[in-house]
């Protein structure tokens, strides 16, 4: 379901250039991501999987260099491998943006399949975890890669914070939330 949310998302088509390696791309990289973080427990999903957040709780949100080891295998193909420094740069800018203090909640990935997005899925998966954020008095924050879905997470209290521009390629959107009283 996550690889179906993804496959028009821009930096996804930036990563993957050829759309007929794109599926099975998204499908490697959104199952490692969701291992890696199911060990924090905080995978929340609808009961029929149409729409999933992965969380990464306060001091949990970089990872490894194992962990970037294994999702740039995912982009591992002929037709890919020469964008990998692209890439790679690419993803460690993103990186270099992300806030280490105050401690935050980090939205690494929603995502609502296709068939199944504008029905309030996304508002439902979040709501939990942010009404946690503001039982705690902790923020959270995340990187959005789709421009049209910054409203949706303004309506969430997220406000932009910058714009970074992927090496030829797309805006990233990181976006931050207070916790609310």
């Amino acid at each position: 379901m996550l690889a179906r949310a993804f496959l028009d998302d821009p930096v996804a088509a930036w990563s993957c250039r050829p759309d007929s390696l794109r599926p099975a791309m998204l499908e490697r990289f959104q199952a490692s991501r969701l291992r890696q973080l199911l060990v924090h427990e905080e995978v929340w999903a609808t009961a029929e999987l149409t729409c999933a957040a992965l969380w990464a709780p306060p001091g949990h949100a970089r990872t490894t260099p194992r962990q970037d080891l294994e999702l740039a295998r995912c982009l591992l193909h002929p037709r890919l491998a020469w964008r990998l420094p692209l890439i790679a740069s690419g993803l460690l800018e993103i990186q270099r943006h992300h806030p280490t203090d105050p401690p935050h909640w980090y939205l690494a990935v929603l995502g609502t399949d296709p068939s199944a997005q504008g029905q309030g899925l996304g508002s439902a998966i979040l709501r939990p975890a942010l009404e946690r954020c503001d039982a705690d008095g902790v923020a959270a924050y995340l990187e959005s890669s789709k421009q049209r879905n910054i409203d949706f997470y303004a309506r969430h209290g997220f406000r932009v914070t910058a714009e970074l521009r992927l090496p030829r390629g797309p805006c990233v959107w990181p976006m931050w939330r207070d916790p609310r009283p």
